[in-house]
């Protein structure tokens, strides 16, 4: 048997390393990989978070399995996909990061999606968190139920933003709310805040989601951490 050469060598190696970037080289994709750091989900959820269909939705998540992204079990007929660890959603924050900072037609569409969408929360990280802990502010979790279940910002309260109108008298007045939900990309966190602000609730925006979050290195928790 002949030996490898150092050339093919190398080239297997960037063609292994290859896999992931032609993995990750579709946008709905990026978006299912961004949907599943919430947590846990079915493929009919899936579909529906993204608008997709499910034979689509299917098809992108074997490709993001056949790179070892995700990873899937059965529950009778249905099937259901989580992320294969933290690091799939650490490469989800630096490959935006890094399109952010270098594509200036995505620039202009954060932009886009900024205007109007309610003041940034002016404070982040450890001085958000020392002030809920106080109670000093409501940190409010828009994201649907079982986001919020499997993973959220400590001192958080759940409130889905389908439910918020309904349930706007949960929240103290004389404090402000700062409500987040799935990361930079979410408008739920928007929706809430122009909903608030309507009822007179102070509200603003946290940009950065469980992802975001994590990446910083600061805690999150689950339901069971809170019981």
């Amino acid at each position: 048997m002949c030996a490898v050469s150092g050339r093919e060598l190398k080239d297997l190696l960037y063609e292994q390393v290859a896999r992931i970037a032609r993995a990750a080289a579709s946008p709905k994709r990026l978006e299912l990989i961004e949907i599943l750091v919430q947590g846990e989900k079915s493929v009919e959820q899936l579909a529906s978070d993204a608008e997709i269909s499910v034979k689509l939705a299917s098809a992108h998540l074997k490709e993001l399995r056949l790179a070892r992204l995700v990873e899937a079990r059965r529950e009778g007929r249905y099937m259901f996909y989580r992320l294969v660890d933290r690091h799939v959603a650490d490469f989800w924050v630096m490959l935006r990061t890094l399109a952010e900072e270098r594509l200036l037609e995505l620039q202009a569409a954060t932009r886009e999606i900024a205007e109007g969408a309610g003041d940034l929360a002016p404070m982040a990280g450890e001085q958000l968190l020392e002030r809920a802990r106080r109670g000093e502010v409501i940190v409010l979790d828009v994201r649907p139920g079982m986001e919020y279940a499997s993973a959220h910002l400590p001192y958080a309260r759940s409130i889905p933003v389908s439910e918020l109108r309904d349930r706007l008298g949960e929240l103290p007045t004389d404090r402000p709310v700062v409500a987040y939900c799935r990361g930079p990309y979410c408008l739920m966190a928007s929706e809430a805040v122009q909903i608030l602000g309507r009822h007179g609730i102070r509200a603003s925006r946290l940009e950065d989601g469980i992802a975001e979050w994590r990446y910083q290195g600061l805690p999150v928790s689950a339901d069971q951490d809170d019981r």
